[in-house]
């Protein structure tokens, strides 16, 4: 295997979003559950999406494990590594983008890194720097109220220099719309000023086109599928990638039990929520009662194990972000967020064990949990559900055949549940 395109995501709904990308754009692409194992039987393709649980744990893990997975993706072949990371910029102060952009940084020996989260197909914008979440800033967005990463400021310079060790500078909407040439000058000067990474702004999906010409230049760029979808767009238009369908396999039916279970506290996961009860039986999980014991977990899967034959099932531990912030209060942010990951782990596994074939995921921390718990090391990518979010055939699975839906907490349309239902044959 050889590999035009590497890429390393810091969350699993986050990849699978990556992945989606650069198929629909043209690349033969898997996506991976961590660094693949050396028996793992992958098919010949263009791009592989290896998936991290990375993006809120300590900053030295977060490295370290990016740093494997690059080692993986660099061993076969990939000239230009993409850390993909959410199109909120959702990390804190002490990281981890800046962590890991550093160390890939250091370790590609890059002068400077193109970085941005922009990607207007989805409403994220990036303009002076500053992020904007569909027409307002990332600050006023309701990302502020984010139960792991809240989102306070909107400059991405600001925030990108808090986290790392070298300066960061802007190149600006203005010299972007120069083309790409004028894009490398701008990054030849602030090089030689010092300056390792640049916020590249992005308003329009034509911006993504340019940005990724010049990043295919280097062998390493940060951001959200925005970039990704420029990178694809330049491998396929230089001709280094001839354009392929949807990898093989993908499309397949597997038949069986479905289920869905949201974790994700946004408010597009919450009304998705709610759309859903008026066509399938939902259970709303006690958050206090998952903090106290394993109980919850039990109550979810006796209530679903005798319906799953008549249709599919909801489970959801998601809250409003007052009821976020009262738990939290009361047993921590880590503890209560680690507490429901695994009960919501638990279940998935509960409903497998009862045949369930079919599992749709919201929320980003609850996916990683999942995956994890299923033990999957891998996907096979097939048709898109909603912008970012495909169907995933899971590959290497020890349960056997199983279609998969993971998606971020604020991907989707307000009927998302049935939908991607309708798609899951």
């Amino acid at each position: 295997m050889t590999l035009a395109l590497g890429c390393i995501a810091d969350d699993y709904t986050g990849a699978s979003d990556l992945a989606n990308t650069l198929t629909r754009a043209g690349l033969r692409t898997v996506q991976t559950i961590g660094v693949p194992a050396d028996d793992l039987d992958l098919p010949e393709v263009d791009a592989v999406v290896v998936s991290l649980k990375s993006r809120s744990i300590e900053a030295g893990l977060a490295v370290a494990r990016s740093r494997a997975a690059e080692t993986w993706l660099r061993g076969r072949g990939a000239g230009h590594v993409l850390f993909k990371i959410c199109s909120t910029f959702d990390s804190t102060v002490s990281g981890n983008i800046g962590p890991v952009m550093d160390a890939l940084r250091a370790d590609g020996g890059e002068a400077i890194v193109l970085v941005t989260p922009a990607f207007p197909e989805t409403g994220r914008t990036v303009y002076q720097g500053n992020l904007f979440v569909g027409a307002v800033p990332l600050n006023e967005s309701p990302l502020k109220d984010h139960p792991l990463n809240p989102m306070h400021d909107s400059n991405l310079v600001r925030v990108l220099a808090r986290q790392s060790r070298t300066p960061i500078g802007l190149v600006d909407l203005a010299t972007l719309s120069r083309g790409a040439e004028a894009v490398r000058a701008r990054l030849a000067e602030l090089a030689g000023k010092g300056i390792g990474a640049a916020i590249i702004d992005a308003v329009f999906d034509r911006d993504l086109e340019t940005i990724g010409l010049v990043a295919a230049g280097h062998r390493l760029s940060v951001g959200a599928s925005g970039i990704g979808l420029g990178l694809a767009r330049a491998l396929v238009s230089t001709g280094k990638v001839r354009s392929a369908t949807a990898t093989g396999g993908a499309h397949a039916a597997v038949g069986g039990p479905a289920a869905c279970l949201a974790g994700s506290c946004s408010q597009a996961t919450l009304q998705q929520i709610a759309n859903a009860e008026r066509v399938m039986p939902v259970l709303h999980l006690n958050s206090e009662q998952i903090v106290a014991g394993a109980s919850e977990a039990q109550r979810a899967l006796a209530w679903a194990r005798p319906q799953l034959a008549e249709g599919p099932v909801l489970i959801a531990s998601s809250a409003t972000p007052d009821q976020v912030s009262a738990l939290q209060a009361r047993h921590g942010r880590d503890a209560a967020g680690h507490a429901i990951e695994q009960a919501m782990a638990d279940i998935a596994e509960g409903l497998v064990q009862a045949g369930v074939r079919r599992l749709i995921v919201a929320g980003g921390e609850t996916s990683g949990a999942v995956v994890d718990r299923l033990k999957i090391p891998g996907f096979l990518v097939g048709v898109e559900i909603a912008a970012g979010v495909p169907v995933l055939r899971a590959v290497g699975a020890a349960a056997g055949e199983m279609l998969l839906a993971l998606k971020s907490g604020n991907f989707g349309g307000p009927e998302f549940f049935s939908d991607a239902l309708g798609l899951m044959r």
